[in-house]
């Protein structure tokens, strides 16, 4: 049953969408197997929403959006500018209207207001809260940055935690390759909305984004230690990162 209040399938998505799906859509249907689970919650968010999911791959964004699509909540991204001149997936998101974040720039926090406007239209805007392909040598998710839990902040709107695993047996972390044959399962989980409720009145102090972001992921690296039955690490690794200034915004513009 169609909920109103958001774009669906049969929204005008715009012609690069489309053309994505025509191309990309039967690709991964034909080569790659699904094991999607959560799903069926979308169908009483009525609205927009942010989906903060973990990166182990360059492929990964299009078996995600394959599983949002495909319940019927076509994604807008969230992503680094670089990551639109990655071949393959940089032309999909580049004319698919996805969201550019230009990193040390003037143009940074544009990104995060066009993505709150995103959501209070009814998008379904997809977040990688670490920024890049995790570093973790065994490919847990690493620390977060604080965009994914600012965008749900501003716009009120619920922040879901997704975690893929499977896009990396086909594109290896940093390799430009595909490796389709054989089929690989493409497990993709949608967990239940982070409840941000004890800071929705607060004050944006790093601390408090901090302490919210640190949520996100912890609940990110269960769910892929579920999928993978393994135990994730106590501490996330902590890649290099800019300091946040007062206000608590990423000076790179980060978070997505």
């Amino acid at each position: 049953m169609r909920v109103p209040g958001h774009p669906t399938r049969s929204s005008k998505l715009g012609p690069g969408y489309r053309i994505a799906v025509i191309l990309l859509k039967p690709v991964l249907v034909l080569f790659t197997k699904r094991d999607w689970r959560g799903f069926d919650q979308l169908k009483s968010v009525d609205g927009g929403l942010i989906v903060a999911t973990n990166h182990t791959s360059w492929f990964d964004p299009l078996p995600v959006a394959h599983a949002l699509y495909a319940h019927d909540r076509p994604p807008r991204f969230l992503g680094k500018e670089s990551v639109f001149r990655v071949p393959i997936v940089g032309w999909v998101i580049s004319n698919a209207g996805q969201i550019r974040v230009y990193r040390e720039s003037s143009e940074a926090m544009a990104a995060f207001r066009d993505a709150v406007l995103a959501v209070e239209h009814g998008e379904c805007v997809v977040v990688y809260p670490e920024g890049t392909i995790t570093k973790d040598p065994h490919l847990w998710p690493m620390e977060g940055k604080t965009g994914a839990v600012r965008i749900a902040l501003a716009s009120g709107r619920p922040l879901f935690p997704m975690v893929q695993w499977g896009p990396q047996a086909v594109m290896r972390p940093y390799k430009k390759e595909l490796r389709l044959i054989p089929r690989k399962t493409m497990h993709i989980w949608l967990g239940e909305p982070i409840d941000l409720s004890p800071y929705r009145n607060m004050d944006w102090t790093p601390e408090l984004l901090h302490e919210a972001t640190e949520k996100l992921m912890r609940a990110l690296a269960q769910m892929e230690g579920q999928i993978r039955g393994e135990t994730p690490p106590a501490i996330l690794y902590s890649p290099p990162r800019v300091t946040e200034n007062s206000d608590g915004h990423p000076s790179d513009g980060g978070g997505s």
